[in-house]
Protein backbone atom coordinates (compact mmCIF):
# COMPACT_ATOMS: atom_id res chain seq x y z
CA UNK A 1 0.00 0.00 0.00
CA UNK A 2 3.23 2.38 -0.11
CA UNK A 3 2.56 2.90 -3.34
CA UNK A 4 -1.13 4.22 -2.76
CA UNK A 5 -0.47 6.40 0.25
CA UNK A 6 2.50 8.01 -2.44
CA UNK A 7 -0.74 8.57 -4.61
CA UNK A 8 -2.95 9.86 -1.74
CA UNK A 9 -0.29 12.31 -1.16
CA UNK A 10 0.06 13.72 -4.80
CA UNK A 11 -3.83 13.91 -5.51
CA UNK A 12 -5.67 14.56 -2.37
CA UNK A 13 -8.31 16.17 -3.84
CA UNK A 14 -9.13 13.45 -6.79
CA UNK A 15 -8.58 10.89 -4.58
CA UNK A 16 -10.95 12.17 -1.24
CA UNK A 17 -13.65 12.47 -4.17
CA UNK A 18 -13.53 8.97 -5.25
CA UNK A 19 -13.54 7.56 -1.88
CA UNK A 20 -16.55 10.03 -0.55
CA UNK A 21 -18.46 8.92 -4.05
CA UNK A 22 -17.45 5.34 -3.39
CA UNK A 23 -18.56 5.66 0.31
CA UNK A 24 -21.70 7.11 -0.75
CA UNK A 25 -22.14 4.75 -2.92
CA UNK A 26 -21.47 1.74 -0.38
CA UNK A 27 -24.20 3.38 1.93
CA UNK A 28 -27.45 3.76 -0.61
CA UNK A 29 -26.29 -0.46 -1.41
CA UNK A 30 -26.34 -0.95 2.67
CA UNK A 31 -29.87 0.62 2.78
CA UNK A 32 -30.99 -0.99 -0.19
CA UNK A 33 -30.01 -4.68 1.88
CA UNK A 34 -31.75 -3.70 5.04
CA UNK A 35 -35.01 -3.54 3.33
CA UNK A 36 -34.12 -7.07 1.69
CA UNK A 37 -34.79 -8.85 5.10
CA UNK A 38 -38.14 -7.40 6.13
CA UNK A 39 -38.88 -8.34 2.52
CA UNK A 40 -38.51 -11.65 2.66
CA UNK A 41 -40.06 -11.77 5.58
CA UNK A 42 -43.04 -10.66 4.19
CA UNK A 43 -43.01 -12.31 1.46
CA UNK A 44 -42.39 -15.59 3.40
CA UNK A 45 -44.43 -15.42 6.42
CA UNK A 46 -47.13 -12.85 4.93
CA UNK A 47 -47.08 -11.09 8.54
CA UNK A 48 -48.06 -7.77 7.64
CA UNK A 49 -45.26 -5.97 8.47
CA UNK A 50 -45.04 -7.34 12.21
CA UNK A 51 -41.75 -8.36 12.16
CA UNK A 52 -39.10 -9.50 15.33
CA UNK A 53 -36.29 -9.29 13.64
CA UNK A 54 -33.74 -6.19 14.72
CA UNK A 55 -32.70 -4.73 10.83
CA UNK A 56 -36.45 -5.70 9.80
CA UNK A 57 -38.48 -3.87 12.81
CA UNK A 58 -35.54 -0.77 12.68
CA UNK A 59 -36.34 -0.77 8.56
CA UNK A 60 -40.19 -0.87 8.98
CA UNK A 61 -40.37 1.47 11.55
CA UNK A 62 -38.24 4.04 9.34
CA UNK A 63 -40.63 3.91 6.69
CA UNK A 64 -43.68 4.02 8.96
CA UNK A 65 -41.90 7.60 10.09
CA UNK A 66 -41.97 8.93 6.42
CA UNK A 67 -45.27 7.60 6.02
CA UNK A 68 -44.88 5.07 3.89
CA UNK A 69 -46.51 1.32 4.42
CA UNK A 70 -43.80 -1.29 4.70
CA UNK A 71 -45.16 -3.78 2.14
CA UNK A 72 -43.34 -5.75 -0.67
CA UNK A 73 -44.01 -2.82 -3.25
CA UNK A 74 -42.67 -0.47 -1.28
CA UNK A 75 -39.67 -2.32 0.22
CA UNK A 76 -38.98 -3.14 -3.24
CA UNK A 77 -39.19 0.63 -4.38
CA UNK A 78 -36.64 1.28 -1.41
CA UNK A 79 -34.36 -1.41 -3.15
CA UNK A 80 -34.15 -0.46 -6.44
CA UNK A 81 -33.93 3.37 -5.72
CA UNK A 82 -30.64 2.82 -3.37
CA UNK A 83 -29.29 0.62 -6.60
CA UNK A 84 -29.62 3.07 -8.71
CA UNK A 85 -28.46 5.90 -6.47
CA UNK A 86 -25.43 3.69 -5.67
CA UNK A 87 -25.25 3.39 -9.81
CA UNK A 88 -24.82 6.78 -10.29
CA UNK A 89 -22.02 7.32 -7.63
CA UNK A 90 -20.08 4.45 -9.04
CA UNK A 91 -20.32 5.88 -12.45
CA UNK A 92 -19.11 9.19 -11.04
CA UNK A 93 -16.43 7.96 -8.85
CA UNK A 94 -15.07 5.95 -11.91
CA UNK A 95 -14.92 8.68 -14.02
CA UNK A 96 -13.00 10.01 -11.39
CA UNK A 97 -10.50 7.59 -11.37
CA UNK A 98 -10.28 6.99 -15.20
CA UNK A 99 -9.47 10.92 -15.38
CA UNK A 100 -6.97 11.01 -12.47
CA UNK A 101 -5.23 7.72 -14.08
CA UNK A 102 -4.87 9.96 -17.53
CA UNK A 103 -3.19 12.42 -15.39
CA UNK A 104 -0.94 10.24 -13.63
CA UNK A 105 0.86 8.93 -16.68
CA UNK A 106 0.39 12.46 -17.98
CA UNK A 107 2.31 13.84 -15.00
CA UNK A 108 4.92 11.28 -14.71
CA UNK A 109 6.14 11.30 -18.13
CA UNK A 110 6.27 15.62 -17.55
CA UNK A 111 7.55 15.09 -14.61
CA UNK A 112 10.60 12.51 -16.20
CA UNK A 113 10.56 14.61 -19.32
CA UNK A 114 11.31 18.56 -17.36
CA UNK A 115 14.23 15.96 -14.98
CA UNK A 116 15.90 15.02 -17.96
CA UNK A 117 16.05 18.15 -20.17
CA UNK A 118 17.36 19.52 -17.03
CA UNK A 119 19.97 17.39 -16.53
CA UNK A 120 24.23 18.34 -16.65
CA UNK A 121 25.24 16.88 -19.69
CA UNK A 122 27.61 14.30 -17.48
CA UNK A 123 24.37 13.15 -16.79
CA UNK A 124 23.63 12.10 -20.21
CA UNK A 125 27.13 10.59 -20.87
CA UNK A 126 26.09 7.34 -18.22
CA UNK A 127 22.38 6.73 -19.25
CA UNK A 128 21.44 4.19 -22.06
CA UNK A 129 18.65 6.21 -24.27
CA UNK A 130 16.59 2.87 -24.51
CA UNK A 131 16.24 2.70 -20.82
CA UNK A 132 14.83 6.39 -20.94
CA UNK A 133 12.39 5.66 -24.10
CA UNK A 134 11.15 2.21 -21.84
CA UNK A 135 10.54 5.09 -18.91
CA UNK A 136 8.50 7.22 -20.50
CA UNK A 137 6.62 4.34 -22.98
CA UNK A 138 6.27 1.50 -20.56
CA UNK A 139 6.88 2.07 -17.29
CA UNK A 140 4.55 5.42 -17.36
CA UNK A 141 1.81 2.94 -18.03
CA UNK A 142 2.03 0.36 -15.78
CA UNK A 143 2.83 2.77 -12.84
CA UNK A 144 -0.35 4.92 -14.40
CA UNK A 145 -1.96 0.88 -14.07
CA UNK A 146 -0.53 0.58 -10.78
CA UNK A 147 -3.06 3.49 -9.46
CA UNK A 148 -5.78 2.47 -11.31
CA UNK A 149 -5.72 -1.26 -9.79
CA UNK A 150 -4.85 0.30 -6.27
CA UNK A 151 -8.45 2.36 -6.18
CA UNK A 152 -10.41 -0.33 -7.22
CA UNK A 153 -8.52 -2.44 -4.52
CA UNK A 154 -9.78 0.55 -2.63
CA UNK A 155 -13.55 0.66 -3.80
CA UNK A 156 -13.53 -3.70 -2.92
CA UNK A 157 -12.83 -2.75 0.61
CA UNK A 158 -15.36 0.35 0.80
CA UNK A 159 -17.77 -2.25 -0.38
CA UNK A 160 -16.77 -5.10 1.21
CA UNK A 161 -16.95 -3.20 4.78
CA UNK A 162 -20.30 -2.07 4.02
CA UNK A 163 -21.44 -5.71 3.38
CA UNK A 164 -19.99 -6.66 6.82
CA UNK A 165 -21.81 -3.61 8.57
CA UNK A 166 -25.22 -4.76 7.31
CA UNK A 167 -24.16 -8.52 8.32
CA UNK A 168 -23.32 -7.33 11.74
CA UNK A 169 -26.29 -6.03 12.18
CA UNK A 170 -28.53 -9.27 10.94
CA UNK A 171 -25.75 -11.48 12.84
CA UNK A 172 -23.09 -10.73 14.45
CA UNK A 173 -21.93 -14.54 14.78
CA UNK A 174 -22.32 -15.64 11.65
CA UNK A 175 -20.69 -12.15 10.62
CA UNK A 176 -17.43 -12.37 12.62
CA UNK A 177 -16.68 -16.09 11.51
CA UNK A 178 -16.95 -14.81 7.48
CA UNK A 179 -14.42 -12.38 8.66
CA UNK A 180 -12.12 -13.96 10.09
CA UNK A 181 -12.69 -16.71 7.53
CA UNK A 182 -11.94 -14.43 4.64
CA UNK A 183 -8.95 -12.81 6.70
CA UNK A 184 -7.68 -16.06 6.66
CA UNK A 185 -7.79 -16.76 3.16
CA UNK A 186 -6.01 -13.59 1.88
CA UNK A 187 -3.29 -14.74 4.75
CA UNK A 188 -2.27 -18.03 2.98
CA UNK A 189 -2.99 -16.95 -0.39
CA UNK A 190 -0.67 -13.44 0.04
CA UNK A 191 2.39 -15.96 -0.56
CA UNK A 192 0.85 -15.46 -4.78
CA UNK A 193 0.76 -11.92 -4.37
CA UNK A 194 4.44 -12.03 -3.06
CA UNK A 195 5.25 -13.96 -5.87
CA UNK A 196 3.77 -11.72 -8.75
CA UNK A 197 5.74 -8.68 -7.10
CA UNK A 198 8.80 -10.03 -7.24
CA UNK A 199 8.16 -11.20 -10.79
CA UNK A 200 6.90 -7.70 -11.93
CA UNK A 201 10.40 -6.53 -10.35
CA UNK A 202 11.90 -8.89 -12.31
CA UNK A 203 9.94 -7.68 -15.89
CA UNK A 204 10.68 -3.96 -14.83
CA UNK A 205 14.50 -5.00 -15.10
CA UNK A 206 14.50 -6.95 -18.14
CA UNK A 207 12.78 -4.30 -19.98
CA UNK A 208 15.26 -2.33 -19.10
CA UNK A 209 17.53 -3.56 -20.31
CA UNK A 210 15.97 -5.15 -23.54
CA UNK A 211 14.94 -2.01 -24.44
CA UNK A 212 18.33 -0.63 -23.43
CA UNK A 213 20.39 -3.16 -26.19
CA UNK A 214 17.69 -2.92 -28.65
CA UNK A 215 18.02 0.93 -29.61
CA UNK A 216 21.84 0.44 -29.05
CA UNK A 217 21.88 -2.44 -31.37
CA UNK A 218 19.12 -0.81 -33.85
CA UNK A 219 21.58 2.32 -34.60
CA UNK A 220 24.47 -0.53 -35.16
CA UNK A 221 21.91 -2.25 -37.36
CA UNK A 222 23.94 -1.63 -40.88
CA UNK A 223 27.65 -2.55 -39.67
CA UNK A 224 26.14 -5.42 -38.00
CA UNK A 225 24.39 -7.00 -41.41
CA UNK A 226 27.12 -5.66 -43.58
CA UNK A 227 29.83 -7.98 -41.47
CA UNK A 228 27.06 -10.98 -40.99
CA UNK A 229 26.92 -10.10 -37.61
CA UNK A 230 23.35 -9.57 -36.38
CA UNK A 231 22.93 -13.28 -35.40
CA UNK A 232 25.09 -12.00 -32.31
CA UNK A 233 22.86 -9.38 -31.24
CA UNK A 234 19.36 -11.07 -32.14
CA UNK A 235 21.59 -14.14 -29.31
CA UNK A 236 22.14 -11.51 -27.07
CA UNK A 237 18.43 -10.13 -27.50
CA UNK A 238 16.74 -13.51 -27.52
CA UNK A 239 18.51 -13.82 -24.12
CA UNK A 240 16.60 -11.10 -22.06
CA UNK A 241 13.61 -11.85 -24.14
CA UNK A 242 14.18 -15.43 -22.77
CA UNK A 243 13.96 -14.11 -19.67
CA UNK A 244 11.33 -11.66 -19.62
CA UNK A 245 9.18 -14.62 -20.84
CA UNK A 246 9.98 -16.37 -18.06
CA UNK A 247 9.28 -13.39 -15.42
CA UNK A 248 5.38 -12.81 -17.59
CA UNK A 249 4.50 -17.17 -16.97
CA UNK A 250 5.21 -16.45 -13.52
CA UNK A 251 2.89 -13.45 -13.23
CA UNK A 252 0.19 -15.20 -15.23
CA UNK A 253 1.09 -18.46 -12.62
CA UNK A 254 0.64 -16.70 -9.86
CA UNK A 255 -2.59 -14.74 -10.86
CA UNK A 256 -4.13 -17.94 -12.57
CA UNK A 257 -3.48 -20.44 -9.41
CA UNK A 258 -4.70 -17.17 -6.89
CA UNK A 259 -8.29 -17.06 -8.93
CA UNK A 260 -8.57 -21.21 -9.16
CA UNK A 261 -8.06 -21.35 -5.32
CA UNK A 262 -10.24 -19.10 -4.56
CA UNK A 263 -13.08 -20.25 -5.89
CA UNK A 264 -13.63 -23.81 -4.29
CA UNK A 265 -12.15 -22.00 -0.51
CA UNK A 266 -14.82 -19.79 -0.79
CA UNK A 267 -17.71 -21.85 -1.53
CA UNK A 268 -16.59 -24.26 1.18
CA UNK A 269 -16.76 -21.45 3.58
CA UNK A 270 -20.37 -20.69 2.07
CA UNK A 271 -21.53 -24.17 2.68
CA UNK A 272 -20.28 -24.10 6.25
CA UNK A 273 -21.85 -20.84 7.34
CA UNK A 274 -25.21 -22.50 5.77
CA UNK A 275 -24.57 -25.56 8.17
CA UNK A 276 -23.87 -23.36 11.49
CA UNK A 277 -26.66 -21.07 10.58
CA UNK A 278 -29.29 -23.50 9.86
CA UNK A 279 -27.94 -26.70 12.11
CA UNK A 280 -26.26 -25.11 14.63
CA UNK A 281 -27.39 -21.71 15.41
CA UNK A 282 -31.00 -22.42 14.11
CA UNK A 283 -32.01 -19.21 11.96
CA UNK A 284 -35.00 -18.65 10.20
CA UNK A 285 -35.05 -18.84 6.59
CA UNK A 286 -35.71 -15.34 5.79
CA UNK A 287 -32.11 -14.88 7.79
CA UNK A 288 -30.37 -17.26 6.50
CA UNK A 289 -30.93 -15.99 3.00
CA UNK A 290 -30.81 -12.91 3.91
CA UNK A 291 -27.02 -13.79 5.57
CA UNK A 292 -25.81 -16.18 2.38
CA UNK A 293 -26.54 -13.36 0.35
CA UNK A 294 -24.45 -11.10 2.53
CA UNK A 295 -21.85 -13.32 3.13
CA UNK A 296 -21.35 -14.46 -0.38
CA UNK A 297 -21.16 -10.73 -1.85
CA UNK A 298 -18.64 -9.98 0.93
CA UNK A 299 -16.24 -12.96 0.10
CA UNK A 300 -16.94 -11.65 -3.51
CA UNK A 301 -15.30 -8.38 -2.73
CA UNK A 302 -12.61 -9.53 -0.68
CA UNK A 303 -11.63 -11.82 -3.28
CA UNK A 304 -11.49 -9.15 -5.86
CA UNK A 305 -9.38 -6.80 -3.42
CA UNK A 306 -6.74 -9.74 -3.39
CA UNK A 307 -6.71 -9.70 -7.28
CA UNK A 308 -6.69 -6.42 -7.22
CA UNK A 309 -4.05 -6.31 -5.24
CA UNK A 310 -2.11 -8.68 -7.04
CA UNK A 311 -2.27 -6.51 -10.25
CA UNK A 312 -1.17 -3.85 -8.42
CA UNK A 313 1.91 -5.89 -7.06
CA UNK A 314 2.61 -6.70 -10.66
CA UNK A 315 2.91 -2.98 -11.80
CA UNK A 316 3.96 -1.30 -8.64
CA UNK A 317 7.84 -2.15 -9.60
CA UNK A 318 7.84 0.40 -12.57
CA UNK A 319 6.63 2.72 -10.76
CA UNK A 320 8.96 2.86 -8.34
CA UNK A 321 11.47 2.47 -11.26
CA UNK A 322 10.59 5.44 -12.81
CA UNK A 323 10.38 7.35 -9.60
CA UNK A 324 14.21 6.40 -9.02
CA UNK A 325 15.08 7.62 -12.53
CA UNK A 326 13.08 11.04 -12.13
CA UNK A 327 14.63 11.42 -8.26
CA UNK A 328 18.19 10.90 -10.04
CA UNK A 329 17.85 13.16 -12.87
CA UNK A 330 16.60 15.88 -10.32
CA UNK A 331 19.84 15.61 -8.37
CA UNK A 332 21.46 16.10 -11.27
CA UNK A 333 20.27 19.30 -12.22
CA UNK A 334 22.15 21.30 -14.10
CA UNK A 335 22.67 24.64 -11.81
CA UNK A 336 21.30 28.09 -12.84
CA UNK A 337 24.87 29.71 -12.46
CA UNK A 338 24.21 33.29 -13.26
CA UNK A 339 21.53 36.22 -14.75
CA UNK A 340 23.59 38.03 -16.88
CA UNK A 341 22.93 38.31 -20.72
CA UNK A 342 25.92 38.60 -22.91
CA UNK A 343 25.93 39.29 -26.41
CA UNK A 344 29.52 38.05 -27.96
CA UNK A 345 30.27 40.91 -29.49
CA UNK A 346 33.84 41.32 -28.41
CA UNK A 347 35.58 38.00 -28.14
CA UNK A 348 35.59 34.14 -26.22
CA UNK A 349 38.42 33.19 -24.10
CA UNK A 350 39.54 30.46 -22.35
CA UNK A 351 42.07 31.69 -19.47
CA UNK A 352 43.48 29.17 -18.04
CA UNK A 353 41.35 26.11 -18.45
CA UNK A 354 41.86 23.13 -16.48
CA UNK A 355 38.94 19.90 -16.47
CA UNK A 356 38.26 16.55 -15.99
CA UNK A 357 35.85 14.29 -16.16
CA UNK A 358 33.93 13.10 -13.18
CA UNK A 359 35.42 9.27 -12.53
CA UNK A 360 37.44 9.44 -15.84
CA UNK A 361 41.03 8.53 -16.57
CA UNK A 362 43.40 11.96 -15.78
CA UNK A 363 43.14 14.97 -17.15
CA UNK A 364 41.91 16.57 -20.29
CA UNK A 365 42.79 20.00 -20.28
CA UNK A 366 45.05 22.05 -18.47
CA UNK A 367 46.39 25.56 -18.07
CA UNK A 368 44.33 25.84 -21.74
CA UNK A 369 44.38 29.20 -22.84
CA UNK A 370 42.95 30.68 -26.73
CA UNK A 371 40.88 33.42 -27.74
CA UNK A 372 38.78 33.54 -30.74
CA UNK A 373 37.60 37.42 -31.50
CA UNK A 374 34.00 37.79 -32.48
CA UNK A 375 33.26 37.61 -36.26
CA UNK A 376 35.98 35.58 -36.59
CA UNK A 377 36.62 31.84 -37.87
CA UNK A 378 38.57 29.44 -35.45
CA UNK A 379 39.46 25.90 -35.97
CA UNK A 380 40.88 24.02 -33.34
CA UNK A 381 42.58 20.86 -34.70
CA UNK A 382 44.70 17.74 -32.77
CA UNK A 383 44.37 14.21 -32.19
CA UNK A 384 41.20 11.97 -31.43
CA UNK A 385 40.71 12.10 -27.87
CA UNK A 386 43.04 15.40 -26.92
CA UNK A 387 39.81 17.13 -25.86
CA UNK A 388 38.30 19.22 -28.74
CA UNK A 389 34.75 18.07 -28.32
CA UNK A 390 35.44 18.46 -24.36
CA UNK A 391 36.68 22.41 -25.52
CA UNK A 392 33.46 23.08 -27.49
CA UNK A 393 30.82 22.03 -24.62
CA UNK A 394 33.27 24.14 -21.90
CA UNK A 395 32.31 26.81 -24.38
CA UNK A 396 28.61 25.77 -24.71
CA UNK A 397 28.66 25.59 -21.02
CA UNK A 398 27.72 22.12 -20.95
CA UNK A 399 30.67 21.64 -18.51
CA UNK A 400 31.95 24.00 -15.81
CA UNK A 401 35.94 23.86 -15.76
CA UNK A 402 37.60 22.76 -12.62
CA UNK A 403 40.44 26.05 -12.63
CA UNK A 404 40.51 28.75 -14.85
CA UNK A 405 37.30 30.37 -16.66
CA UNK A 406 35.49 30.59 -19.92
CA UNK A 407 35.26 34.16 -20.61
CA UNK A 408 32.88 36.13 -23.25
CA UNK A 409 33.27 39.42 -23.71
CA UNK A 410 35.32 39.56 -20.45
CA UNK A 411 32.22 37.81 -18.37
CA UNK A 412 32.91 34.23 -17.02
CA UNK A 413 30.36 32.01 -18.22
CA UNK A 414 29.43 30.92 -14.58
CA UNK A 415 28.22 34.69 -14.25
CA UNK A 416 25.93 34.65 -17.29
CA UNK A 417 22.28 32.91 -18.17
CA UNK A 418 23.17 29.86 -19.83
CA UNK A 419 19.88 29.48 -21.94
CA UNK A 420 19.91 32.96 -23.13
CA UNK A 421 24.05 32.21 -23.90
CA UNK A 422 22.94 29.16 -25.68
CA UNK A 423 20.06 30.74 -27.78
CA UNK A 424 23.12 32.23 -29.43
CA UNK A 425 25.16 29.46 -30.42
CA UNK A 426 24.19 27.47 -33.37
CA UNK A 427 25.55 23.61 -33.31
CA UNK A 428 26.43 21.11 -35.98
CA UNK A 429 27.22 18.26 -34.90
CA UNK A 430 29.64 15.59 -36.35
CA UNK A 431 26.50 12.84 -36.43
CA UNK A 432 23.74 14.97 -38.11
CA UNK A 433 20.40 13.21 -37.17
CA UNK A 434 17.43 14.63 -38.63
CA UNK A 435 13.84 14.39 -37.26
CA UNK A 436 11.81 11.97 -39.13
CA UNK A 437 9.76 14.94 -41.14
CA UNK A 438 9.35 17.39 -43.39
CA UNK A 439 12.78 20.11 -44.16
CA UNK A 440 10.62 22.70 -43.02
CA UNK A 441 10.21 21.32 -39.38
CA UNK A 442 13.95 20.09 -39.45
CA UNK A 443 15.10 23.10 -39.94
CA UNK A 444 12.53 25.16 -37.64
CA UNK A 445 12.22 22.52 -34.82
CA UNK A 446 8.67 23.77 -34.81
CA UNK A 447 9.82 26.92 -32.78
CA UNK A 448 6.77 29.05 -33.35
CA UNK A 449 8.51 32.29 -33.57
CA UNK A 450 9.99 30.81 -37.10
CA UNK A 451 8.43 29.91 -40.45
CA UNK A 452 8.98 29.43 -43.97
CA UNK A 453 10.57 32.62 -44.98
CA UNK A 454 13.13 31.89 -41.87
CA UNK A 455 13.35 28.87 -43.26
CA UNK A 456 14.06 29.32 -46.62
CA UNK A 457 17.00 32.82 -45.66
CA UNK A 458 18.66 29.82 -43.35
CA UNK A 459 18.39 27.20 -46.26
CA UNK A 460 19.69 29.61 -48.53
CA UNK A 461 22.79 30.74 -46.23
CA UNK A 462 23.58 27.13 -45.87
CA UNK A 463 24.21 26.87 -49.65
CA UNK A 464 20.78 24.36 -49.49
CA UNK A 465 17.95 25.74 -51.06
CA UNK A 466 18.99 24.88 -54.48
CA UNK A 467 18.33 20.96 -53.79
CA UNK A 468 15.38 21.91 -51.76
CA UNK A 469 13.67 23.90 -54.14
CA UNK A 470 14.09 21.58 -56.99
CA UNK A 471 12.28 18.93 -55.09
CA UNK A 472 8.71 18.49 -56.21
CA UNK A 473 7.37 18.94 -52.51
CA UNK A 474 10.15 21.37 -51.84
CA UNK A 475 10.17 22.37 -48.06
CA UNK A 476 7.29 20.05 -47.40
CA UNK A 477 9.62 16.94 -48.55
CA UNK A 478 10.00 14.37 -45.85
CA UNK A 479 14.00 13.59 -45.31
CA UNK A 480 13.28 9.53 -44.27
CA UNK A 481 14.23 8.23 -40.88
CA UNK A 482 17.52 10.20 -39.59
CA UNK A 483 17.66 12.19 -43.43
CA UNK A 484 17.88 8.76 -45.20
CA UNK A 485 16.60 10.00 -48.26
CA UNK A 486 19.23 12.55 -48.59
CA UNK A 487 23.11 12.41 -49.39
CA UNK A 488 25.52 13.36 -46.72
CA UNK A 489 26.14 16.69 -47.95
CA UNK A 490 22.19 17.50 -48.37
CA UNK A 491 21.85 16.22 -44.22
CA UNK A 492 24.87 18.19 -43.47
CA UNK A 493 23.47 21.50 -45.38
CA UNK A 494 20.13 20.81 -43.26
CA UNK A 495 21.68 20.67 -40.17
CA UNK A 496 23.45 23.79 -40.98
CA UNK A 497 20.84 25.70 -41.89
CA UNK A 498 18.75 24.38 -38.84
CA UNK A 499 21.90 26.09 -36.80
CA UNK A 500 21.39 29.50 -38.79
CA UNK A 501 17.57 29.48 -38.59
CA UNK A 502 17.45 31.47 -35.15
CA UNK A 503 19.75 33.99 -36.46
CA UNK A 504 23.31 32.82 -33.55
CA UNK A 505 25.96 34.71 -33.06
CA UNK A 506 27.91 31.47 -32.64
CA UNK A 507 28.23 28.74 -35.18
CA UNK A 508 29.92 25.47 -33.82
CA UNK A 509 30.73 22.61 -36.39
CA UNK A 510 32.24 19.89 -34.71
CA UNK A 511 33.73 17.46 -36.84
CA UNK A 512 30.62 18.58 -39.23
CA UNK A 513 32.67 17.26 -42.80
CA UNK A 514 34.63 14.07 -40.99
CA UNK A 515 32.26 11.62 -42.54
CA UNK A 516 31.46 13.68 -46.24
CA UNK A 517 33.01 12.72 -49.73
CA UNK A 518 35.68 15.59 -50.99
CA UNK A 519 33.09 17.30 -53.14
CA UNK A 520 30.43 17.74 -50.74
CA UNK A 521 32.86 18.80 -47.92
CA UNK A 522 34.19 21.59 -50.74
CA UNK A 523 30.41 22.37 -50.62
CA UNK A 524 30.46 22.73 -46.86
CA UNK A 525 33.65 25.03 -46.59
CA UNK A 526 32.17 27.56 -49.51
CA UNK A 527 29.06 28.05 -47.50
CA UNK A 528 30.86 28.97 -44.70
CA UNK A 529 33.12 31.06 -46.48
CA UNK A 530 30.10 33.20 -47.82
CA UNK A 531 29.01 33.12 -43.67
CA UNK A 532 32.58 34.56 -42.50
CA UNK A 533 32.15 38.02 -41.12
CA UNK A 534 28.65 37.52 -40.34
CA UNK A 535 28.32 34.96 -37.40
CA UNK A 536 31.31 33.94 -35.19
CA UNK A 537 32.45 30.21 -36.33
CA UNK A 538 34.45 27.50 -34.21
CA UNK A 539 35.19 24.68 -36.26
CA UNK A 540 36.60 21.43 -34.47
CA UNK A 541 38.18 19.38 -37.80
CA UNK A 542 40.84 17.33 -38.63
CA UNK A 543 40.43 17.69 -42.50
CA UNK A 544 42.66 20.30 -44.48
CA UNK A 545 40.11 22.14 -46.50
CA UNK A 546 37.54 23.23 -43.51
CA UNK A 547 41.35 24.69 -42.26
CA UNK A 548 41.70 27.01 -44.42
CA UNK A 549 38.62 28.83 -44.14
CA UNK A 550 40.23 29.49 -40.65
CA UNK A 551 40.84 32.94 -39.86
CA UNK A 552 42.99 31.23 -36.59
CA UNK A 553 43.81 27.58 -36.16
CA UNK A 554 44.42 25.93 -32.70
CA UNK A 555 46.08 22.74 -31.78
CA UNK A 556 45.39 20.90 -28.70
CA UNK A 557 47.56 18.19 -27.50
CA UNK A 558 48.74 16.75 -24.68
CA UNK A 559 46.44 18.14 -22.48
CA UNK A 560 46.54 22.09 -23.30
CA UNK A 561 46.54 24.43 -26.23
CA UNK A 562 49.78 24.81 -28.08
CA UNK A 563 50.20 28.35 -29.67
CA UNK A 564 48.16 29.63 -32.37
CA UNK A 565 48.97 30.12 -36.31
CA UNK A 566 47.52 32.10 -38.63
CA UNK A 567 45.12 30.62 -41.05
CA UNK A 568 47.44 30.54 -43.86
CA UNK A 569 49.98 28.22 -42.11
CA UNK A 570 47.72 25.59 -42.67
CA UNK A 571 49.77 23.46 -44.83
CA UNK A 572 52.11 23.28 -41.78
CA UNK A 573 49.11 21.24 -39.35
CA UNK A 574 47.99 19.15 -42.03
Amino acid sequence: MRIMLFFIRAYPIQTLVMLLAQLLAGVMEGLSLTALLPMLNLAVSGNNGKLSSGVGKTVTSALQFFGITPTVSTLLFVMVAGVLLKSGLVLFADRKVGYTVARVATDLRLSLLRALLGTRWEYYLTQPMGGLTNAISSEVMRASSAYLQGTLAITYMVTAAVYAVVALLVSWKVSLAALAAGSLLMFLLNRLVQRTKKAGRQETALMHSLLSRLADNLQSVKPLKAMGREQLAERMLEADTVKLNRALRKQVSSKATLKSLQEPILMMLIMAGLYLSLVVWKYDLPKVMMLVFLVVRLFGEQKKLQQKFQDMASSESAFWSLRKKIDEAVRQKEPNLGRRQVTLNGSIRFDRVGFSYEGGAGCVLKEASLEIPAGSCAAVIGPSGAGKTTLVDLVIGLLQPQQGAVLIDGVALADMDMKFWRGQIGYVPQDTVLLHDSILANVTLDDPALGENEAKEALCAAGAWEFVSAMPEGMATVVGERGSKLSGGQRQRIAIARALAHRPRLLILDEATSALDPESERAICATLMRLRGTVTMLAISHQPALVQVADQIYRIEEQTIRGQLPGSAQASVA
